[in-house]
């Protein structure tokens, strides 16, 4: 009989209450949460029957029981959780952005390896069983070759500058919030990753990259266009567009539903897989198999390293700096 593999979770906003229950799904109880906030961990645990809370955030990585760890925690605080629960010999879970920039993650990869643990980020693209049955066509063939991608991500936020959206001490801004989602689907469809990039930006008032258009290109002239915004709403939306026909998925970060028209006729073709309310369920049953077989293949860390270059290179382009960030 397989050992049951014990999750513990730092943090516990609205990602770490999806988390919880993503573990019920699987039949499976939380084993451990912490928090800043300890008073707010104890309510989180009597929530979802959580067997133990810590009294201080450093003590999950002590726990010999724990397994794996998810970390929900803003953007900010990323790099020294997780280099302490590397260095503790934990699996480690994170939700995007994983890290801040390229010298981080690349930092924690190698620690990853050193350790041999697994180390992965938690993003729905790579998990929703949609997007593994449209790489699937794709890949085929049976559309012709991949030409260009439109991504557009949108969202309207109230100018609070002291919410994570726009704050530059929590790591705030568009590109680490949302265009990790629209740059993680165009690198999954794109067959080598771009080494042809251009940007606009426009910055909110605390200095954050409020709104941003990006074109990328790579050496097999596949192209995409991104445009992303925290304070003017468009769909979450991507179009894949091939030969042979398109492909559209919209609600793209948990996509549930593709529609793939044909160039010649204009046939339109509806392809349904998952289910958008499952989102965390799929990605921590591919985690537990990652570490179950030792092998984190099927959770696209060297996609996620690509995407977190794009998002340094950008960055440094843009000059913004978080307060005591290290390039």
């Amino acid at each position: 009989m397989e050992k049951e593999l014990n999750w513990a979770v730092i943090g516990t906003g609205v990602i770490a209450n999806e988390m919880a229950q993503a573990l019920q799904r699987m039949d499976k109880t939380l084993y451990g949460v912490a928090n800043r906030t300890q008073a707010k961990a104890i309510d989180f645990a009597k929530k979802y029957g959580v067997k133990k809370v810590y009294d201080e955030i450093d003590e999950v990585f002590d726990d010999e029981n724990v397994d794996i760890i998810y970390l929900a925690t803003s953007h900010n605080t990323h790099y020294q959780f997780m280099k302490k629960a590397l260095e503790h010999g934990k699996h480690l879970f994170v939700e995007k952005s994983i890290t801040l920039n390229s010298r981080e993650l690349d930092e924690m990869m190698a620690l990853a390896k050193e350790k041999n643990l697994i180390l992965a980020e938690a993003m729905t693209i790579w998990h929703m069983p949609i997007y593994k049955e449209l790489w699937k066509i794709v890949q085929s063939g049976e559309l012709g070759k991949m030409q260009i991608m439109t991504v557009n991500f949108g969202s309207f936020k109230e100018y609070d500058m002291n919410n994570r959206f726009f704050n530059m001490n929590l790591a705030g801004g568009a590109l680490l919030d949302i265009g990790v989602y629209a740059l993680s689907a165009v690198r999954s469809f794109m067959s080598k990753q771009p080494n042809e990039i251009v940007s606009q930006v426009r910055f909110a008032p605390t200095g954050s990259d409020e709104q941003a258009t990006i074109l990328l290109k790579n050496e097999d002239q596949q192209m995409a266009t991104i445009a992303l915004s925290m304070h003017s709403k468009q769909p979450k939306r991507i179009m894949i567009s091939l030969e042979k026909g398109y492909i559209e998925v919209y609600e793209f970060p948990r996509g549930q539903k593709a529609t793939i028209v044909d160039a010649v006729t204009g046939k339109q073709t509806v392809i349904e897989k998952g289910n958008t309310e499952n989102a965390l369920y799929y990605e921590m049953c591919d985690m537990e198999e990652a570490v179950r077989n030792q092998d984190d293949s099927h959770l696209n860390l060297e996609y996620t390293k690509d995407v977190m270059d794009i998002m340094s290179q950008l960055r440094k382009e843009w000059k913004m700096q978080y307060p005591g960030e290290k390039w």
